[in-house]
């Protein structure tokens, strides 16, 4: 991502459930999503308590688990398909599968399948170190978030310490489609601009081509956006999702395009 910001263009980053309708459709929404505008692809793994989703990506990961989706399906599938990807994968998994597997062979686990970075909702910022030195020996980016409601002084100790880049969170709550994003995200840009010279992906609640130009405007260098798609790609059969994914995908990309 920092290359393309020393392009001064603005990344963009989908988000899809992996297993939501079926791994085999994740695995051609990902190719479609490479070649359609994404630099980047946040994949998220089905859990069954996921505290920082909105009913839409909930649902998807209801049912990418009644499907028998596990993380392991997950990335047998990403190692199949990630070598023909030029995008890299960012895992978006709650810390329980982490814990649960041990944060060494899950690192070196996700790194062999081709994932480059993690988003990890639920870890607070005090344990990041814990799981930091297996990260970085697997090369694996843990992405940290700042919400809108995060202390000046929090912000600042996140901006040191997230890798890739930092993940602005646009609203106060759980992930959704909103009609507009709030103000707040432009006071929020500026901040961490001033402390940090990390690339800074804005995320949550963007669902339209105009906001994510909007957000672009207000100095994002990555526009990051998820149930939109998730969305798209449930409704009527899988090859209608997965062209209606590619038809959004590529409007995204031509409203952050000078």
């Amino acid at each position: 991502m920092d290359a393309l910001r020393d392009r001064g263009q603005c990344a963009l980053i989908p988000f899809i459930t992996a297993g939501d309708p079926d791994l085999a459709t994740t695995a051609k929404a990902l190719q479609i999503l490479d070649r359609s505008g994404a630099d980047l692809i946040e994949l998220g793994v089905p859990y069954s308590d996921p505290l920082a989703d909105g009913p839409i990506i909930q649902a998807a990961a209801t049912r990418a688990l009644q499907q028998g989706t596990r993380l392991e399906t997950v990335l047998e599938m990403l190692k199949e398909v990630s070598p023909s990807l030029k995008a890299p994968i960012i895992l978006f998994t709650y810390y329980n599968p982490i814990l649960n597997r041990g944060a060494a062979a899950f690192f070196k686990d996700i790194a062999a399948a081709g994932a480059k970075g993690i988003v990890i909702p639920d870890l607070p910022l005090e344990e990041v170190a814990q799981i930091m030195p297996a990260a970085q020996a697997a090369g694996i980016e843990i992405i940290l978030l700042v919400a809108p409601t995060t202390p000046a002084e929090r912000i600042e100790a996140i901006a040191t310490q997230s890798q890739g880049f930092i993940y602005l969170v646009s609203v106060t709550g759980v992930t959704g489609m909103r009609t507009e994003v709030e103000s707040r995200v432009q006071e929020l840009l500026t901040t961490l601009h001033g402390l940090s010279d990390q690339a800074i992906g804005v995320g949550f609640g963007i669902s339209q081509p105009s906001q994510a130009r909007q957000v672009r405007e207000w100095g994002a260098d990555a526009v990051i956006v998820g149930s939109a798609f998730v969305k798209r790609l449930a409704e009527g059969s899988p090859e209608q999702g997965l062209q209606a994914i590619e038809n959004f995908c590529r409007s995204l990309k031509a409203a952050i395009v000078d």
